[in-house]
């Protein structure tokens, strides 16, 4: 249901990469956190989000089913227009051009647009799952209301990757046990963790900000 405008801005448009994974929960955060979501499964969709998420599942057969049908290009062609993309843990790995341990035999495919080394599985495996609060206090300043924590944000680490190496241009902006796991670097953003399944709106709120200057574009286009 499209919601209404605010101060005459429309809410981003918020495409969901649905090959698998936990898009369904994005698809509920993103509109939880005042924007509108529909699926991505077709490289046709991609031009009309204002804002792109890959979520988390299993990164190598996400990777070879965008390459399938041919999402990974348009996927590339979006961010060198400066459309907007979030990656959680499977979605930062796809995005990143280096994985530096935890490589599958056959190797990842990923998208090589983020410039950081991650590596893969680093807080263990299925069962060394967990949940915690995640030092953020820069995103959070722009995005916490009255009585939310401006300093933590709760996310869910489920074989989770974690940022080893960047390049220059990329900001950390959160961090877990000494290990960096939120990231932006220009219009791309990435976590390790899972804040879409917390109830935890801040980081789709800050993303949906990321979003509305696109929007912006588009309708003044």
């Amino acid at each position: 249901m499209a919601k209404e405008p605010v101060d005459g801005r429309r809410p981003p448009r918020i495409g969901v990469v649905a090959m698998q994974g936990d898009y369904d929960a994005h698809v509920k955060a993103v509109e939880a956190a005042g924007g509108e979501a529909f699926l991505v499964r077709t490289p046709g969709a991609v031009a009309g989000a204002d804002g792109l998420i890959l979520p988390g599942g299993e990164s190598t057969t996400i990777g070879r089913l965008l390459a399938r049908y041919g999402l990974d290009e348009a996927i590339r062609d979006a961010s060198e227009r400066g459309t907007p993309i979030y990656g959680t843990c499977a979605g930062m790995i796809l995005l990143a051009k280096r994985i530096s341990s935890g490589e599958k035999q056959g190797g990842q495919p990923t998208l090589g647009l983020l410039d950081v080394s991650v590596a893969r599985n680093a807080f263990g495996r299925q069962v060394d799952s967990f949940e915690a609060d995640i030092s953020a206090p820069e995103m959070l300043r722009d995005v916490s209301e009255e009585g939310e924590d401006p300093e933590h944000v709760r996310g869910v680490f489920i074989r989770a990757p974690f940022v080893e190496d960047a390049g220059p241009g990329v900001k950390p902006l959160a961090e877990y046990d000494g290990h960096v796991v939120l990231v932006r670097e220009g219009n791309l953003l990435a976590s390790s963790f899972h804040p879409e399944l917390t109830g935890d709106t801040r980081v789709h709120r800050y993303f949906l900000r990321m979003a509305a200057e696109t929007a912006e574009d588009k309708d003044g286009a």
